[in-house]
């Protein structure tokens, strides 16, 4: 009895009337194309499933701390739909899975934004010369005394970065050196010679 109870609770969502829903949509959508009508809009019950399987994934032990759950979600929703029309019923009769891959990547991609923006903020924080506006965030912002921890210790903690966030998100500096191949460039090179050359002190 107790294994069933899980297994209801695992399964929020019933597939094969999930599959069902998606199955006939997809027919109006194709009908839709063939008609050259626009795509039509799914149903409140798919829009139903979506949502569900969002909240549900939210939950999970590597999506549940973050502090921007209510954006993934909404990414994830909104990729749902967006995609809802890829999903072929002749290939696979299984959307709860699909979908939730959708709304597995979403969540990821959102993640991914939302760490590059913190360190954005953290090195602009970073970057500025003057102690006594770093320590008043601190103060008031970071909510860090000074015998807790160093500046930047705060800011790391305070935007929710760490020094893997750092290296990942600080831009590689490259030398770009100018490729010289054609007759302009040998020109352009032999007339900076003659220039230098030519130069009186």
């Amino acid at each position: 009895m107790k294994e069933k109870d899980n297994d209801k609770k695992a399964h929020y969502i019933d597939n094969k009337e999930f599959f069902k829903a998606m199955s006939e949509w997809k027919l109006l959508v194709i009908e839709a194309n063939d008609m050259g009508e626009p795509r039509p809009p799914i149903s409140t019950y798919i829009g139903v499933c979506f949502m569900k399987i969002a909240e549900h994934l939210s939950f999970k032990a590597n999506f549940t701390n973050y502090p921007y759950k209510e954006e993934m979600i909404g990414d994830a929703i909104e990729n749902c739909i967006m995609y809802a029309h890829n999903f072929d019923p002749d290939k696979s009769k299984n959307p709860f899975s699909y979908f939730t891959q959708i709304t597995y990547y979403a969540f990821l991609r959102r993640i991914e934004k939302e760490k590059k923006q913190s360190y954005i903020k953290f090195k602009l924080l970073e970057q500025q010369e003057d102690v006594i506006i770093q320590k008043w965030y601190r103060t008031n912002y970071f909510e860090k005394s000074d015998n807790d921890m160093g500046v930047q210790d705060a800011m790391k903690d305070a935007f929710q970065v760490n020094d893997t966030d750092i290296t990942k998100f600080t831009p590689k500096n490259k030398k770009k050196t100018r490729k010289k191949t054609g007759k302009l460039d040998q020109f352009m090179d032999k007339k900076d010679n003659d220039t230098d050359e030519n130069s009186t002190d």
